[in-house]
């Protein structure tokens, strides 16, 4: 006979080192509201499965580029069938991340061509440090 065992409950350090982050991280979660507070068994709170799914969903989505605000939405649709707005969610951060990819790359053009401008050498201040005021 095989027997289930019931999941492993976690302390918010095991938590915390499973989900790889810091305790604070899980505090701060919880006071923004994205994880719950559990209530203390024998003075010690424990954190099931389902918490440990909750942190790597927000982790993964904070690695996605959604700010906190956004993974709460995300975290809200977890628990239904809202594929729409899912989607929706997506596609603004997708157009929000190549906005800032479109600004990277101008930065990054504007600073390739201050250090050839630079590597001219000449008599003045650098292309570069003129280019920030200094």
């Amino acid at each position: 006979m095989v027997r289930s065992q019931a999941p492993a409950l976690l302390t918010i350090g095991r938590l915390a080192a499973e989900g790889g982050v810091g305790v604070e991280t899980i505090r701060f979660y919880q006071r923004k509201g994205l994880l719950q507070t559990p209530t203390r068994e024998s003075g010690v709170r424990r954190y099931g499965p389902e918490d440990l799914r909750r942190l790597r969903f927000i982790r993964h989505a904070q690695v996605a580029g959604f700010t906190l605000g956004e993974i709460g939405e995300l975290l809200e649709l977890d628990a239904g069938e809202d594929r729409d707005h899912a989607r929706a969610l997506a596609r603004s951060r997708i157009a929000t991340l190549d906005a800032r990819i479109a600004e990277l790359r101008q930065a990054r053009d504007a600073l390739e061509r201050l250090a050839a401008q630079c590597a001219q050498g000449g008599k003045g201040p650098c292309p570069i440090l003129a280019s920030f005021g200094v």
